[in-house]
C-alpha cells in the first residue's frame, strides 16, 4: 500500500465528487489536501501557498507520501517549489477535469491566457498527465501550440510532444451502484404512472449545456403537438439562464421537478422516473450527470461529437432495434424524439441502458486509478535508480 497526497484546491460539485470516492474504495493511503471551490481564478493563481501549508502539517504528523496526485486548478511548479525543503522528489499525477485553454466562454468574453498557461506549466512539471476523456486530451494538446505561437519568442514547441508522450486518459470513477437501491421503486412508479414520456434535463445549468439548444427542442415538440413531461433537474448558481424562467412559465403543469436535488435520494428518483434524458451541450470534458441518467434507464439523444461517442460502445452507434443514442444534429435530434415520444421508435431497455456506464462504477473502476498509482511509483523508482550516464 502506498500513501497517495491528494492536491485539491476546487473541493465542491464534480471534483469533490471524485476525490470522495477515490479516497474511499483506493487500496492505498489517500490524504487529500483541499480548499473550498470558490474563486476559482485566485485558486489557480494563489491556491498553492494553502495548499503547500496544509501539506507541511500532514507531513509533520509523519505522513510521507510516495506519490501526489493533482488535479488541473493545482499550479504545480509553484506548489513543488514551496514543499521541496521538506519534502523529498516523488512522482506527480496530474488529472485534468477541465483546462483553461479549450473551456468555452461566455459571448463577448475574452480569454486570459494566464490561466491555460499554468496547465502548461503543471504539466511540464508532472511526471504523469491524465484526462477524463480522449476528447478532451486531444482538444487539449491541439491548443497548446496555438497558446505557445501567441507568444513573441522562446516557445517550446517541442515541449507539446513530451506532453503527449507522458499524457493518458482514464474515465472518471463515479458512484453508480448507489442508484440500484432506488431502481425496484423507480420501476413500479413508473408502470403506474402512465401517461406520456418524461423528458430529463439534469446537467448545470449554465450557457456551455446550451439549454436554449434543450428548449428550442422541446417547444418544437410541443408546437408539434407530441406529449411529454419535463424533469428540470441539475446544479445552478445565483444567475441562471433565463430559458429555464421561460420553461417554468409554458410547461409548469408538466414538470415533475425543478430546481436542484439536494439529496442524492430525491436525485436518483428523479433520474428513474425520466425516460429520455436529452444533451445539447457545446462542450463536454466528460458527462458525469449523462451517464448517470444512462445507468438509471433514461434513453440518451447526445451529440454525436463531444466525449460522448467514446463513452457510448460501438454495437450502439448504429442501432437496429431501438432509437439512435447520438444525433449529428438539430433537424435529427427533432426527428429521433418524435419518434420515441409518438412510439415509432422504441427505447433501449433499461437493463441494457444501465450496462453502458457500469464498469465506471468504483467498485470495480478503482483498480484503474490504483493500476495507475502503482506504475508512476514504479516508473519513477526504475529512472531513480539508474546510474547516472557522464557524457
Amino acid at each position: 500500500m502506498a500513501n497517495i497526497l491528494a492536491l485539491e484546491p476546487w473541493h465542491g460539485g464534480s471534483h469533490k465528487n471524485f476525490l470522495d470516492g477515490l479516497t474511499k474504495h483506493s487500496g492505498h493511503d489517500v490524504r487529500c489536501v483541499t480548499m473550498s471551490a470558490r474563486f476559482w481564478k485566485w485558486r489557480m493563481q494563489g491556491g498553492a501557498v494553502s495548499l503547500a501549508r496544509k501539506s507541511r502539517e500532514i507531513l509533520e504528523d509523519g505522513f510521507v507520501p510516495d506519490l501526489i496526485f493533482a488535479t488541473d486548478m493545482v499550479n504545480l511548479p509553484a506548489y513543488l517549489a514551496l514543499v521541496r525543503d521538506v519534502m523529498p522528489r516523488v512522482p506527480v499525477v496530474v488529472y485534468f477535469h477541465e483546462n483553461q485553454l479549450t473551456y468555452p466562454l461566455p459571448e463577448g468574453t475574452a480569454r486570459d491566457f494566464t490561466y491555460g498557461y499554468i496547465n502548461y506549466l503543471t504539466c511540464l512539471a508532472a511526471d504523469r498527465v491524465v484526462f477524463n476523456s480522449n476528447f478532451h486530451r486531444e482538444q487539449f494538446l491541439e491548443a497548446l501550440p496555438v497558446l505557445l505561437r501567441a507568444f513573441p519568442d522562446y516557445t517550446h514547441l517541442h515541449s507539446v510532444q513530451k506532453i503527449r508522450d507522458k499524457s493518458d486518459v482514464l474515465h472518471l470513477g463515479m458512484r453508480l451502484a448507489k442508484h440500484d437501491e432506488f431502481r425496484a421503486e423507480a420501476a413500479r412508479a413508473r408502470r403506474d404512472r402512465g401517461g406520456p414520456m418524461t423528458v430529463l434535463w439534469n446537467q448545470r445549468w449554465e450557457y456551455d449545456k446550451n439549454p436554449e439548444g434543450f428548449f428550442r427542442l422541446m417547444n418544437r415538440l410541443d408546437d408539434a403537438d407530441y406529449k411529454f413531461n419535463l424533469i428540470l433537474a441539475g446544479e445552478h448558481f445565483e444567475e441562471q439562464p433565463y430559458e429555464f424562467e421561460r420553461a417554468f412559465e409554458r410547461y409548469a403543469e408538466r414538470i415533475l421537478h425543478y430546481g436542484y436535488a439536494e439529496d442524492f435520494a430525491e436525485y436518483s428518483s428523479l433520474l428513474h422516473r425520466a425516460d429520455i434524458v436529452v444533451s445539447t451541450s457545446i462542450h463536454e470534458f466528460f458527462g458525469i450527470a449523462i451517464m448517470e441518467a444512462i445507468y438509471c434507464g433514461c434513453h440518451p439523444l447526445l451529440p454525436a461529437r463531444l466525449s460522448y461517442p467514446e463513452l457510448i460502445p460501438d454495437s450502439l452507434h448504429q442501432p437496429l432495434l431501438h432509437a439512435p443514442l447520438l444525433y449529428e444534429d438539430e433537424e435529427q435530434l427533432f426527428r429521433i424524439a418524435a419518434d420515441l415520444l409518438a412510439g415509432r421508435e422504441r427505447p433501449l431497455p433499461a437493463e441494457s441502458l444501465q450496462g453502458v456506464p457500469a464498469d465506471l462504477d468504483w467498485n470495480t473502476h478503482i483498480n484503474r486509478y490504483d493500476s495507475l498509482f502503482d506504475s508512476a511509483i514504479a516508473d519513477f523508482s526504475a529512472t531513480a535508480s539508474e546510474p547516472a550516464i557522464v557524457t
